[in-house]
């Protein structure tokens, strides 16, 4: 075993020491396979985007999905928990927050003080722990995008609630739920006075527009902090420990170096539908109202071990400039949702282009050699693509474009996170090379 599995094994184990082992051994069992306790798991990426498009089939807000969870918390219009017309809008009116252009000036401005820092510690000579640094700026950068700049807020509390879930619960406890609440309580109090203050161009002055009460706004705020934090504080420091242990130094982090790294770590590691009918997944039965489990991370690993030289080389290939191809351009109707792409709709659109047709199934030889060919299942799909990918691949390249200028930096220290929802690691102490 590679040091980089090594690793990152470790830091799945440490996160979920049962669950990770139950679903290598659910996955040997077949694409989709029914476990008592847990749901219909799905471990087949092809599959599992045909269950994430089809949101008639299979929906965030009932028994066991995502919304199930979190309503009692949020209340019945976070985004997360919605589905159909009123999720389209939501939306649609905050994704003017979340273009490439606009996330980048927030990151440039948020980001420039504790980048700065990072630097200046590092051509010192003193050690950075990578997590910390990762966790502050990305927390600054959420206060700064939803309108909590001046506010007092628990964010360690908000972490701690997303830590608390697990993956054989189909619902919060009683406990869970009160501690949630009390945690978000003071984000909520600070959400409410931006949405008073009506400026759109935060979140919560968005939601003020759209009609949103103020218990709507806590829950809409609240999933943004809680969404926004842990998948990046779990992504930039394994994919910093990722390009290290294969030899790699921040200098060699392309952007197809971090696309091979989501797919390999995929921060999302499982994402969580219920079924609204009854219906079959490649061949199992489904009963009306059972939960099904996207296991992401086993869906994209399916596609071979980390080779980010493999995925750089997708770019020559023939049929890359075909639409919602690996390097192609997106479906112009979903510029920042190539995953929202159905196989019929890149179909036609690949024939009027002169590219080859892309048969159906499991991965083939040619996907196999191609893991941009997943288009970023790890962002979800669909009509429920993370809304906030532009502002997380800000993010990462702001930090990568910190440490670049120390190509011999080296990890001289590194901690897995125990019993976290997202697999982290606690800590990921660097020093620069000589």
């Amino acid at each position: 075993m590679d040091e980089w599995e090594r690793w990152e094994r470790r830091v799945q184990t440490a996160a979920h020491p049962v669950a990770y082992r139950l679903l290598g051994a659910v996955a040997a069992r077949g694409p989709v396979v029914r476990v008592p306790g847990v749901g219909v798991v799905v471990s087949d990426a092809r599959t599992a985007r045909e269950v994430l498009l089809d949101t008639d089939g299979y929906t965030k807000t009932g028994p066991g999905a995502a919304g199930g969870l979190w309503t009692p918390v949020l209340g019945p219009r976070a985004l997360i928990n919605m589905e159909g017309p009123e999720h389209a809008e939501l939306r649609r009116r905050l994704g003017g927050l979340f273009t490439p252009g606009h996330v980048a000036a927030v990151c440039e401005g948020v980001l420039r003080a504790p980048l700065g820092g990072l630097e200046r510690r590092l051509a010192a000579g003193g050690e950075v722990d990578l997590v910390r640094v990762v966790r502050d700026g990305a927390t600054e950068v959420v206060r700064e995008l939803v309108g909590l700049r001046d506010a007092e807020a628990d964010f360690a509390g908000a972490a701690a609630v997303v830590a608390g879930l697990r993956l054989w619960r189909p619902s919060l406890t009683g406990r869970q739920v009160r501690s949630a609440r009390s945690a978000l309580a003071r984000i909520g109090e600070a959400a409410v006075a931006a949405w008073r203050a009506g400026d759109e161009s935060t979140v919560a002055g968005r939601l003020r527009a759209l009609g949103l009460d103020e218990a709507e706004v806590r829950g809409a705020v609240g999933v943004f902090l809680l969404t926004g934090t842990e998948t990046l504080v779990s992504f930039v420091p394994r994919l910093v420990a990722l390009a290290h242990d294969t030899g790699r130094g921040p200098d060699r982090i392309t952007d197809a170096l971090v696309e091979e790294a989501l797919r390999v770590t995929s921060p999302t590691p499982v994402m969580l539908r219920s079924a609204a009918r009854a219906g079959r997944i490649g061949g199992v039965r489904v009963a009306a109202g059972e939960r099904v489990v996207i296991a992401t991370l086993l869906c994209t690993r399916a596609y071979g071990p980390f080779a980010p030289d493999r995925a750089t080389a997708s770019a020559g290939r023939p049929d890359a400039a075909c639409p919602g191809r690996p390097g192609g351009p997106p479906d112009p109707a979903h510029p920042a949702d190539t995953a929202s792409v159905t196989d019929a709709r890149t179909t036609a659109q690949g024939a009027e282009a002169g590219c080859p047709a892309r048969p159906a199934g499991p991965p083939d030889a040619a996907d196999r050699a191609d893991p941009a060919a997943l288009r970023r299942l790890w962002f979800g799909a669909g009509p429920h693509f993370c809304l906030g990918m532009p502002l997380a691949m800000a993010e990462v390249r702001a930090v990568v474009a910190a440490l670049r200028g120390f190509p011999g930096l080296r990890v001289t220290g590194r901690r897995p996170a125990r019993g976290v929802l997202i697999p982290a690691y606690a800590r990921l102490s660097l020093r620069a090379g000589g």
